[in-house]
């Protein structure tokens, strides 16, 4: 099977001409000539990065997650591609319901309606590694059954040995392969994927965002329903809100659309500054409204963690940055280890002064912090700054909230 696979794989690359990364390097080009002359009838008219974009749609839903993941490392990737991989959507059509009800009755080890009152067998959320039932207890209570999708495991693993073939193919024949380190973002994506797998980490995820919150009247976070949670299957409390997306509903239904924008920047810092423990995938599908205007966070499987030192030099960066001391904020990046400490603190401050000057001539609400934070990134390789996946996560987090926050007010 993975033979097959891999030929796939191949095929895909050579089909949407992907082997323009490849051939990039001198060790490639030998291909050139001859791939160009068998494959004359292929249409690579399109932009590179819509070609790949296909190329991993074309593949699967796991390729498409690693996409998705590409996407966020905008400090190794080249901006068309991040571009143009963002756009790449988790959506698979659901598995039969038959196989969530035959896998639930062999995880409570008895008959569906003895553990439910009901059960809704169309699904109401499918992604690529689980889908989600609506479903009411004996007890009345209503939930959220989030089941793992059968057979996800085994896939996972053949398509994560088969990326680490690409990879190490990639490191030998890019010319920007060592660079961008392709075998390390394989093994970051394993272990996400990985983390993914286990319903159980997630709902313990959810269930500390919960405690977090317990005295805020800002975020609603689901309960957790242990007694039936596994591996396999999380059943959780069912929420009632409108998508954050369906803007014109919730100011219909009379929420303060200003206010509620300024909330889920308090409630993001929050996580930041206070806990250290972030919900690092806060798409609009993954937020919600509820009728008093409380947000309503759901899908727990992608969270970002913060050390008090983390924190203690980001707050830090922050406080140098608005002081427009970028000699501070190059020490502080040196301190903290994030750059080496041979790096000379007068050529980074030089550069961070250059990504960050610019912006102090517009207006508050013009400034993308996560933005510059990207720029800080992609001006960190000349230093041989390694960044941290925790301020990569807090950096995609952070132009996810910067763009809810404006969709909902632009004046924020």
């Amino acid at each position: 099977m993975r033979f097959f696979r891999l030929f796939k794989i191949i095929f895909v690359v050579l089909r949407f001409g992907l082997d323009e990364f490849l051939l990039a390097h001198a060790r490639g080009h030998w291909l050139h000539f001859p791939l160009k002359t068998l494959l004359f009838l292929r249409d690579t008219s399109a932009p590179r990065a819509v070609r790949l974009r296909l190329a991993l749609e074309s593949l699967g839903p796991i390729f498409v997650k690693f996409g998705q993941m590409l996407s966020t490392r905008r400090d190794l990737m080249p901006t068309d591609l991040a571009d143009e991989l963002a756009k790449l959507q988790d959506q698979v059509p659901p598995f039969p319901s038959a196989q969530s009800i035959t896998l639930l009755e062999a995880t409570y080890g008895k008959p569906l309606l003895e553990t439910f009152k009901s059960f809704e067998e169309t699904p109401v959320a499918s992604a690529s590694v689980a889908q989600v039932h609506f479903a009411v207890l004996h007890d009345n209570r209503e939930v959220a059954i989030k089941i793992l999708r059968p057979g996800i495991k085994h896939v996972i693993d053949h398509d994560i040995a088969l990326l680490k073939i690409v990879a190490d193919l990639m490191e030998w024949l890019w010319a920007d392969g060592r660079r961008l380190k392709p075998r390390l973002v394989i093994e970051e994506f394993e272990k996400h994927l990985t983390d993914e797998l286990d319903l159980t980490r997630e709902a313990a995820n959810g269930s500390l965002l919960k405690r977090n919150f317990a005295r805020s009247n800002l975020l609603l976070v689901p309960e957790m329903y242990w007694d039936y949670c596994t591996t396999d299957v999380m059943v959780m409390e069912r929420m009632y809100g409108l998508p954050i997306s369906q803007i014109d509903a919730i100011k219909a239904a009379g929420v303060d659309i200003p206010k509620l924008a300024a909330h889920g920047v308090e409630i993001f810092y929050t996580q930041v500054f206070r806990d250290g423990f972030f919900h690092a995938d806060m798409h609009p599908g993954n937020v919600q409204v509820a009728a008093d205007g409380r947000y309503i966070a759901l899908d727990f499987g992608i969270m970002g963690t913060l050390t008090d030192t983390d924190k203690h030099y980001l707050a830090q960066n922050f406080i140098a940055f608005f002081r427009r001391d970028y000699k501070r904020v190059a020490e502080v990046h040196i301190e903290s280890g994030w750059a080496p400490a041979d790096t000379r603190v007068d050529e980074l401050e030089a550069a961070i002064r250059a990504v960050c000057e610019p912006i102090f001539d517009r207006p508050l609400r013009e400034v993308s912090f996560g933005r510059v934070l990207l720029r800080l990134f992609q001006t960190s390789r000349r230093f041989g700054i390694e960044i941290q996946p925790q301020l990569v996560l807090l950096q995609k987090t952070l132009l996810n909230i910067e763009g809810l926050g404006l969709q909902l007010d632009p004046e924020l």
